[in-house]
């Protein structure tokens, strides 16, 4: 019998990608999925001829090795995504919907694709991913009320900071098992009606955030902020929602938001300004990391690499695409 398994990144994005499909279509199936920094999630997967994938927010580009594995052993895989990739693969059993543009997510994707069906879950998960204009003209569309739309939009930024962390010890509860409880519901309003976990997930997140809007930058100027945030599960928690608020609070300015590390590095989350979302992902592959237009990241970055980092960040010609110089 042919095996269905569903890949997710386990923040709101790609946790209400997969609600939305699997409400459209139910089945028995295995879900692989992860904290926000777990992407090359396609490498855990060992499947045979005739089985099926759907594959949801996780880079193209980061595991097309593993994709292509699996496509030549007769697997099929339908792809939702919106992360930058250099190449998409032509294959008979690959099925890729990938839209890179800044102001569209998984969720937004899956939400095209099924002509609507699940709308709400799709405001869910592009609230969660900072695309609150968007999200809110989606959930307009559904005829909600200005209290109403405020509930999705706490669930999205809550599934989505519930995704932050080291490993699952540091989250309220795993992206696996809250994804479980997402899909029973086909309107993510009873879901908040009907489960307490929406209200724990935002208290501990308010919690968190209150901690965090507490330390001075350690950078500010009129093009940029960087915040230094310790080695605690708090700040590891928060370290989406923080770059996400200040995105939105200060949206001529971009962000970064630094995480010291037990190894001694850090992990830093950068944002473009809001009034003009890109460059983040190509600034941030001059230090390693990736992401996308308006949000990217770095998983490692040296401690000695701080000041150079600030000095980049500072000097970068926000609201243009970067050049790419020599990063030595």
């Amino acid at each position: 019998m042919a095996m269905h398994i569903d890949i997710c990144n386990g923040d709101a994005d790609g946790l209400c990608s997969v609600v939305q499909w699997r409400l459209h279509e139910p089945r028995a199936t295995r879900l692989i999925t992860g904290l926000k920094r777990d992407i090359e999630l396609l490498a855990r997967v060992q499947a045979a001829q005739g089985d099926a994938l759907l594959v949801c927010d996780i880079s193209m580009q980061r595991n097309r090795q593993p994709l292509m594995r699996l496509l030549e052993a007769g697997v099929s895989v339908r792809y939702f995504d919106h992360h930058k990739v250099d190449q998409i693969p032509v294959h008979p059993l690959l099925d890729a919907h990938i839209d890179v543009a800044s102001d569209t997510c998984t969720s937004l994707l899956v939400d095209r694709y099924l002509n609507g069906e699940f709308r709400a879950w799709a405001a869910v998960g592009a609230f969660g991913d900072n695309l609150t204009a968007v999200a809110e003209s989606l959930a307009v569309t559904l005829g909600l009320s200005f209290e109403d739309r405020r509930r999705l939009q706490s669930l999205g930024e809550s599934i989505n900071y519930n995704a932050y962390g080291d490993s699952e010890q540091d989250v309220h509860i795993s992206p696996a098992h809250l994804y479980d409880i997402l899909v029973r519901y086909r309107d993510p309003l009873n879901f908040l009606k009907q489960e307490v976990i929406g209200q724990e997930l935002e208290a501990l997140r308010q919690d968190d955030m209150q901690r965090a809007q507490a330390l001075p930058p350690y950078l500010q100027d009129a093009r940029v902020s960087v915040y230094l945030l310790p080695d605690a599960p708090w700040a590891r928690r928060v370290s989406g929602s923080l770059s996400n608020y200040f995105a939105s609070a200060q949206p001529l300015r971009a962000h970064a938001v630094l995480k010291a590390r037990a190894a001694g590095d850090f992990e830093v989350s950068v944002r473009a300004p809001l009034h003009a979302p890109g460059g983040a992902a190509e600034f941030c592959r001059r230090f390693g990391g990736d992401g996308r237009a308006a949000a990217a990241g770095i998983d490692h970055l040296p401690a000695d690499q701080l000041e150079r980092f600030i000095a980049a960040i500072s000097a970068n010609r926000w609201g243009d695409v970067p050049t790419e110089p020599d990063a030595r």
